[in-house]
């Protein structure tokens, strides 16, 4: 029996799912034909394109309801949609009675707004006929709106109508809300707030986004105020006003002046050149056949500048490119805009304003995609501007303009630096000109890809500290291993010695400068001053000869290293640590930014660094230790790192070519009948270096060894308690004096003297 009455129930169950398919499946059935039926009434209501059927279905519906017929088509859709699995039967009875007294009234006003075609008698055939060829036309509510509109006009006239159709109008609405007419005004009120409280924001943001297109600030290159129009419609002539710099107005101007008053603009000092450089120092010593007058280069050994360029283009171009940022930032939901443009000879800078909450690293993420909407070839950002609450976006130009060092050396921030070690890089991203001051580096690297502006970088940095001090204020030390780059400046007097070309006596002139620190030191000590400055101030006073300062110029670093890793670096560590107070300054350069050859000690002892293009982020972390020199663009471009700063500053380097160079060169040397330099220096000094590096410990183990009959570095480690790698060098010193014989592999060295010689050598040399 259990057995029986489960089977039934499972039947009955399956039947009950059969049925309610089956009742699903009609459901839908239905509702298809209700909105079909619905979108064919909308269609011959608004087209002619259903056909013999939509012509009819028109003729009757506007007929009977006139135009307010186009409403039907709708309620059609909307029952049919909730048809599907029978949801009219949740929608209650007095939603669709209000609903329908709702469309009634509806007709009802709009008859009665268009009295003219109701027609004063209604019930006769004429009046109906006309009222449903009216209602076909378009004119008036068919049949049915105006029956019931008459019968209302009939009871109550037609003012009357109105006050009993908004008392339904209200009626409907509280049935169909379910609320009260304290609670509909409420919430009618709330949502009226609501609402006029969301277009106020919208219009505000509308309004800060205009403020902010009519704010954008455009310095081209640095230069004089310009006012043009807004950013957003270049085209027109509006009232708001965006400054310009024009950077090309006032080098035109400059030239101009140039022409008669070169020689007013650079003040030409006049020195002797004497023949000994510091007391007690014989190296520095010149020898001149005359002490004549030197003057400075004039600025018209050096090019001039020519650079035309259209300014109206150039601002209809950074506006467009602003706008197009602007646009690629909010389509990946970045809320921020551009408040300031500035132009400089290779790059321009867009400074972004975001809004509040949004992340920088958002920003800085979209490197790649704004560089594919500005169709740039690379682009840089700075995140965040050092002293400003913005974004800096930096995108080449589409032109570059080259920065000449007259440009530069004619600027009143060269001409009014006092200090002697001023040189020039360029100009920044605003078009202002960069100088800076050798002796507050005070020592610096510059590294760069192979072509990136390195080697002009030196030459330009040498020929600016020519055109501002004499011989005796500043000599230089320069290493060249490219043999080619600075042998133009061998034969003027600011040289110590010729241009040192070979990398093997490198580290000899290296070893010459660390020796020339500590003798000034020591000259210090004797004067009982600290630095150079006072020693000069006092050698004044005391109506005795100045000490120069000396600028020391590595131009491949990576040769030397691969020549005498150990001794070039201990060299430019002992500089860099303690050259600073003895005036003298050290330049390293190099084409190969690898760790191998900028070791860490050379990075901790170097604080100011200049980047140039590089191959990866790797070689920039080498240099600067961040990023960025990656994306630079080559051609002088570079990133300047001085000691202090909170981030590096991109700088358009300046051009100086061979020929000004060899000009200013020339000019120096005109003045000079005759100059040799100690050429023997670096002989002489390695010779000593040599005669120095004598171990101590030597006489000893030469004693212990003769004494012993033996000759072995684990011995001397033993007896003298020191390290293998000194214990060999002096296995080996004893081999090139003839006292032990050669190394035979395994076999142990014969010692070649005997006591009785090593006794009869003491007594001789005794």
């Amino acid at each position: 029996m259990r057995n029986m009455a489960k089977r039934n129930k499972r039947q009955n169950k399956k039947q009950s799912k059969k049925q309610s398919k089956n009742r699903t499946k009609n459901y839908e059935i239905i509702s298809l034909f209700i909105i079909s039926f619905g979108i064919l009434s909308l269609l011959s209501l608004h087209t002619n394109s259903v056909g013999k059927f939509g012509i009819l279905l028109k003729s009757i519906f506007m007929g009977l309801l006139g135009k307010t017929s186009y409403v039907i088509p709708y309620i059609i859709i909307f029952y049919g949609i909730f048809s599907f699995n029978n949801e009219l039967k949740k929608i209650k009875l007095k939603f669709v009675i209000s609903s329908l007294t709702l469309f009634t009234c509806l007709i009802i006003i709009y008859t009665l707004i268009n009295n003219k075609y109701l027609p004063d008698k209604i019930f006769n055939q004429t009046s109906f006929r006309t009222v449903y060829y009216l209602g076909q036309e378009g004119l008036g509510s068919g049949i049915l709106g105006s029956f019931i509109t008459y019968f209302f006009k009939y009871l109550f006239g037609i003012k009357g109508s109105y006050v009993v159709v908004a008392t339904l109008v209200i009626i409907s609405i509280m049935i169909s809300t379910n609320l009260s007419i304290a609670e509909f005004f409420n919430f009618f009120t709330s949502s009226l707030k609501k609402l006029l409280k969301f277009i106020g924001q919208k219009l505000n943001d509308v309004k800060k986004e205009k403020e902010k297109k009519t704010k954008i600030t455009i310095s081209i290159n640095g230069g004089s105020e310009k006012t043009i129009i807004d950013n957003s419609a270049l085209s027109k002539e509006v009232d708001e006003k965006i400054k310009i710099l024009d950077y090309t107005t006032i080098n035109s101007d400059k030239q101009d002046l140039n022409k008669n008053e070169d020689k007013k603009n650079i003040e030409v000092k006049a020195t002797k050149i004497s023949n000994s450089a510091g007391n007690n120092n014989e190296n520095l010593k010149i020898n001149t056949n005359d002490e004549s007058e030197y003057k400075l280069p004039d600025i018209s050994l050096l090019n001039n500048n020519k650079n035309n360029s259209s300014e109206k283009d150039e601002e209809e171009i950074l506006a467009k490119k602003a706008d197009i940022l602007e646009e690629t930032l909010n389509n990946f939901g970045v809320d921020a805009g551009v408040n300031h443009i500035s132009k400089g000879p290779t790059i321009t800078r867009f400074e972004i304003q975001p809004s509040p909450g949004v992340k920088v690293s958002k920003i800085v993420n979209l490197a790649d995609d704004i560089a594919l909407s500005l169709a740039a070839q690379n682009i840089r950002i700075e995140a965040p501007i050092p002293g400003k609450s913005a974004v800096g976006i930096e995108v080449p130009n589409d032109v570059s303009t080259i920065v000449t060092l007259r440009e530069v050396i004619e600027s009143d921030v060269y001409i009014n630096s006092k200090s002697s070690l001023t040189f020039v890089l360029g100009k920044d991203i605003s078009g202002s000109p960069i100088v800076a001051d050798l002796a507050k580096m005070p020592h610096m690297l510059i590294a760069g890809a192979t072509g990136s502006g390195k080697s002009v970088c030196v030459n330009t940095l040498i020929t600016s500290i020519l055109f501002k001090s004499s011989p005796d204020e500043v000599k230089f030390l320069l290493i060249d291993p490219k043999v080619v780059e600075l042998s133009n400046y061998n034969g003027i007097p600011h040289l110590l010695m010729p241009v040192v070309t070979d990398p093997k006596k490198a580290s000899t002139a290296l070893n010459w400068a660390v020796q020339e620190m500590t003798n000034r030191y020591k000259l210090f000590a004797e004067n009982n001053v600290r630095d150079l400055d006072s020693y000069n101030n006092k050698m004044i006073q005391l109506n005795k000869e100045k000490l120069p300062k000396i600028v020391v110029i590595i131009d491949e670093l990576a040769d030397l290293m691969m020549v005498a890793p150990n001794q070039v670096e201990d060299a430019i560590c002992r500089l860099a640590q303690m050259a600073r107070a003895a005036g003298i300054h050290l330049i390293v350069a190099t084409q190969r930014p690898s760790v191998d050859v900028i070791t860490g000690v050379i990075k901790a002892n170097i604080p100011s660094r200049i980047a140039f293009a590089v191959s990866s982020q790797a070689d920039s972390r080498t240099i600067l230790d961040m990023g960025g020199a990656e994306r630079l663009l080559g051609k002088g471009d570079m990133l300047f790192y001085p000691v202090g700063s909170a981030k590096p500053k991109r700088v358009q380097g300046a051009f100086v070519s061979d020929e000004e160079v060899q000009r200013v060169v020339d000019f120096i040397k005109s003045q000079v009948s005759d100059i040799t330099y100690e050429d023997d220096i670096l002989d002489n000094f390695e010779e000593i270096s040599k005669s120095e590096e004598v171990d101590e410990l030597l006489p000893e183990a030469i004693e212990l060894v003769v004494n012993s009959q033996q000759a072995s570095i684990s011995m001397l480690q033993r007896k003298f308690r020191i390290g293998y790698n000194r214990a060999a060098r002096i296995i080996d010193e004893m081999e090139k004096r003839g006292i032990v014989s050669e190394s035979q592999g395994s076999k142990p060295r014969n010692v070649l003297i005997s006591k009785e010689e090593f006794e009869e050598f003491k007594s001789k040399t005794s």
